[in-house]
């Protein structure tokens, strides 16, 4: 299976996501007005964030499957990042929202007890939800797809955040109102803290960030290749879904083009086996030149 095949299996997940949000949201914002829970109209309201976010990866899915072109000789992979990201900015705001209204009802000073059956909602929907990252993220690791994989995340605080409205619900039949906006201001945090680490990943990628221990995970391999005798330089960074290496090889001097060629081959291979990474350059450079070169400097 390709990585275009992969990209359209991950659009299930995407789906099935969006389908669980569209009828959770309704759920919980109709039983959270009707029995007088904060907490869960605010998870309503999360999960509305939520299919904001799972349409975003979605649509950057369907937008990153086009073939490269003239414009884009990479490809358009990376229209998962920016989906994303404008995903972030949305999240964002409603968690603000939710924040706001939270903080309003507590200086209220609103005595309101929610309904113990809205607990129950919130319980229910939290295992429908776990199903939803059990099946997301299994696919996302069989396609090994970052964008479902980040959807499958989302899914799992979703999880959290149910069952912290159902706690907060609980406790407030108890004699504990004030519990209820509590868990409807952690919710509130909750979405701004998904909002922000979808947005930090997001801008990483697209500025080329990349993670220093993986690299160096990267490096080991290719020193690790039979005829390389060292790297002078090497760099990655993410295109959507994929892993980009420009690396420098040094090899003996005596190879013959086919030989090093071989080299550079081998050093593909072994980066697509082990790491499932396809894309990378490989420079071969005379080692002997090389060690010449670092004497005289010396």
């Amino acid at each position: 299976m390709d990585q275009y095949q992969d990209i359209k299996e991950g659009e299930k997940g995407a789906w099935i996501s969006i389908a669980a949000y569209l009828i959770l949201s309704a759920v919980k914002l109709g039983a959270g007005y009707w029995f007088l829970s904060d907490a869960l109209v605010a998870d309503g309201f999360n999960n509305l964030t939520d299919i904001i976010a799972s349409t975003a990866v979605l649509i950057g899915l369907k937008i990153s499957q086009k073939p490269p072109d003239q414009d884009h000789p990479y490809g358009h992979f990376r229209a998962e990042t920016i989906a994303a990201l404008v995903a972030s900015f949305i999240m964002a705001s409603v968690g603000l929202q939710v924040l706001i209204g939270a903080v309003r009802s507590l200086f209220e000073g609103d005595e309101a007890v929610p309904g113990l059956t809205s607990a129950w909602v919130a319980l229910t929907a939290s295992v429908c939800m776990f199903g939803v990252y059990e099946y997301n993220r299994r696919l996302a690791k069989r396609i090994n797809n970052q964008a479902l994989m980040a959807a499958a995340k989302d899914n799992l605080s979703d999880v959290l955040v149910g069952v912290g409205a159902a706690v907060g619900i609980i406790g407030s039949q108890f004699g504990l109102p004030w519990l209820d906006p509590v868990a409807a201001l952690a919710v509130g945090l909750l979405i701004c803290k998904t909002a922000w680490d979808i947005f930090y990943s997001s801008t990483h990628a697209l500025t080329d960030g990349f993670d220093a221990n993986q690299l160096s995970t990267l490096r080991g391999t290719i020193e690790r290749t039979k005829g390389v005798r060292s790297i002078k330089d090497i760099k990655a960074r993410v295109h959507g879904s994929n892993v980009l290496i420009d690396v420098i090889v040094l090899v003996d001097p005596g190879l013959s083009l086919i030989e090093s060629h071989r080299i550079s081959e081998e050093i593909e291979r072994r980066m697509e086996g082990k790491h499932n990474i396809m894309n990378v350059h490989v420079h071969v450079e005379p080692y002997e030149i090389e060690a010449m070169q670092f004497r005289e400097k010396r």
